[in-house]
Parts: C-alpha cells; sequence; structure tokens
C-alpha cells in the first residue's frame, strides 16, 4: 500500500491551476510541517490542512485519511503570508 494516493483527473487539474504536480508530496517534511482541521466547508470527510517544506520551498497540502493512506486534494506552493 502507498503512504499517499489521489485521483488523477484532480491531479492534472491541480497541476494545471498551481503548477504543483501530487507526486512532489512524497518530498514533503512532515517532521515540521503545521496542521489544522480544515473547517472551511462541510465536504462530509475530516480534510486537514498542513503547511510543510517540499525542498526548500513552503507548500499547503489539503488531505484526507482513507484507509490509513494520505489521500492528497489539492497541493500548492504558499503565498507570501503563509510562508510568514
Amino acid at each position: 500500500m502507498s503512504l499517499y494516493d489521489w485521483d488523477e483527473d484532480k491531479a492534472a487539474a491541480n497541476l494545471e491551476q498551481h503548477g504543483v504536480a501530487f507526486e512532489t508530496v512524497h518530498g514533503f517534511d512532515w517532521a515540521t510541517a503545521i496542521q489544522s482541521e480544515d473547517r472551511r466547508r462541510d465536504h462530509g470527510e475530516t480534510r486537514m490542512i498542513a503547511l510543510g517544506k517540499i525542498g526548500n520551498r513552503d507548500h499547503v497540502l489539503i488531505y484526507t485519511l482513507r484507509a490509513g493512506t494520505i489521500r492528497v486534494i489539492s497541493l500548492r506552493n504558499a503565498n507570501a503570508r503563509e510562508a510568514r
């Protein structure tokens, strides 16, 4: 079983919209990440927001846990406000 999974159509849309491939999540630094529950909307499941590094750049990862796997919903570069 893989640590991560995602919907391929959503991954393609994310790459087009944010310029970040879901595959880069494998480099996400969980050890220093800041996480909180995403309460902006009810999605019928608990979604989390994580701010963390991939390489030298801050990224925002939206994900949910499904059967012990991290399901990537969105992955993008953090903006200047989020990085601060």
